[in-house]
């Protein structure tokens, strides 16, 4: 992806109830999908297929000649991309597998660092790693294996090698999907039109029509969301949009996050003060919907009813995040922002209703559609080091503590808000280079 742009996903929603007919081709769709993928996973998933997962297609022609396609009576097109799908999540699954074993490596107190540095090696070149964990040997090209020979001359191979396999039996499992929520579709396979799209089915040159709330028309692989109950998709589209850069935004700010107001700069100003009463109303809601569910089962309204209202409440309260995070960029016009790297919040200490809203903040959320903001307009966000820095008088330095959102400095007596003081200590920090890297 070229730096001048950015990837995001743009949603498409149905305007009109999807049929109970539509919605069954579409669920048989998914089905068959499912089926695919878990058939790939089982077979594949193993370390005995490493050899065959790059680039994958060994894969898809072995698939292809079984004729699973033909006894499914699956359209080709979505019959290779859950194929290339699953190859996808198995790579992932291994990736996460050599990450926690080098996590272990790195920590284990019983190896010298040659040990550790052979492991290390094992990990990183696929056909040593498959190799070992196979008893099969390997050919390498001349400098790889010279690097390897150096290496084994000075360690114990065969423990290192026991050892990484016990490690890839502990660590690595095979990947299974119980849903039937959604395929991929490519671009052969729908078209838009008519205010909408048109989407093919198992039947020969069959295609259902589904009405959205938009006109706008894309030409990539599409993922479709369903979701039966409420007789609606959701179709997730990945786009790349273009950087923006402005030349008037130039300010270096501090920000703070808060679950109540969901910024404060290190000026004072503070976007998103309604946060709180869109958070707390949720959350109660959510609170009071599960108690009667669990007292009353049998007169309870439904989990269709519960799944959109729930729905109804998050984009609400997303919709507000988004406007105030743009509200912010237009007003502060920030080149660099600094943000303290806190800690998970507690959820004990407090009373149920405190405890439950503190589950529901939307904290990840912010985090990560400031992230792609900045990325869309071309704003460096730096985490900077965040222990103990609401306790840091941003006057002098000194330690105090919190009463009712102010904080009081035991050194030089200085009473400030709490969001504005721990601002202020985080674009100070950011200024001395105290960042996480």
């Amino acid at each position: 992806m070229s730096s001048q742009t950015v990837f995001k996903t743009v949603r498409q929603y149905n305007k009109k109830p999807i049929s109970n007919d539509d919605m069954k081709k579409l669920r048989e769709i998914a089905a068959d999908y499912s089926k695919v993928k878990n058939y790939v996973y089982m077979r594949y998933g193993s370390i005995s297929s490493l050899s065959k997962l790059y680039p994958g297609y060994t894969i898809q022609n072995e698939l292809t000649k079984s004729g699973m396609r033909e006894s499914l009576g699956m359209p080709s097109v979505y019959f290779h991309l859950a194929v290339f799908d699953a190859l996808g999540d198995i790579k992932s699954q291994w990736t996460r597998t050599k990450s926690k074993i080098l996590a272990h490596v790195n920590c284990h107190t019983g190896f010298n660092e040659e040990e550790k540095h052979y492991l290390r090696f094992l990990l990183k070149v696929s056909n040593v790693f498959e190799a070992v964990l196979n008893h099969a040997e390997f050919r390498l090209p001349a400098d790889i294996q010279r690097q390897h020979d150096e290496l084994a001359e000075q360690v114990n191979i065969e423990t290192l090698h026991r050892y990484m396999r016990r490690q890839v039996r502990k660590y690595h499992v095979k990947l299974h999907t119980e849903h039937v929520s959604g395929f991929s579709i490519a671009e052969r396979a729908y078209r838009y039109a008519d205010h909408g799209i048109y989407i093919s089915v198992k039947e020969k040159r069959k295609r259902i029509f589904v009405l959205l709330t938009d006109n706008n028309q894309y030409k990539s692989q599409l993922y479709i969301s369903l979701f039966p109950e409420e007789n609606r998709i959701e179709i997730k589209v990945p786009i790349y949009t273009a950087v923006r850069r402005h030349k008037d935004y130039t300010n270096k700010i501090g920000i703070s996050i808060g679950m109540y107001t969901m910024l404060t700069t290190d000026s004072g100003n503070q976007y998103g003060t309604a946060l709180g009463k869109y958070q707390t109303r949720y959350s109660d809601w959510v609170r009071t919907q599960t108690t009667s569910y669990c007292r009353n089962k049998k007169d309870n309204p439904g989990r269709k009813k519960y799944n959109a209202q729930k729905r109804r409440f998050e984009e609400q309260l997303h919709s507000y995040i988004n406007c105030e995070l743009n509200r912010f960029l237009q007003t502060e016009k920030p080149d660099t922002i600094y943000l303290a790297k806190l800690p998970r919040p507690r959820t004990t200490g407090y009373n149920r209703k405190i405890n439950h809203s503190i589950i529901m903040w939307q904290r990840g959320y912010m985090k990560s559609r400031l992230m792609q903001k900045c990325r869309q307009h071309s704003i460096k966000l730096v985490d900077v080091i965040g222990k103990d820095i609401s306790y840091e008088c941003s006057r002098c330095g000194g330690t105090g503590y919190k009463a009712r959102y102010q904080f009081v400095c035991t050194s030089c007596g200085s009473v400030i808000d709490e969001k504005t003081n721990t601002a202020r200590n985080t674009l100070k920090r950011g200024r001395e280079g105290k960042v996480l890297h």
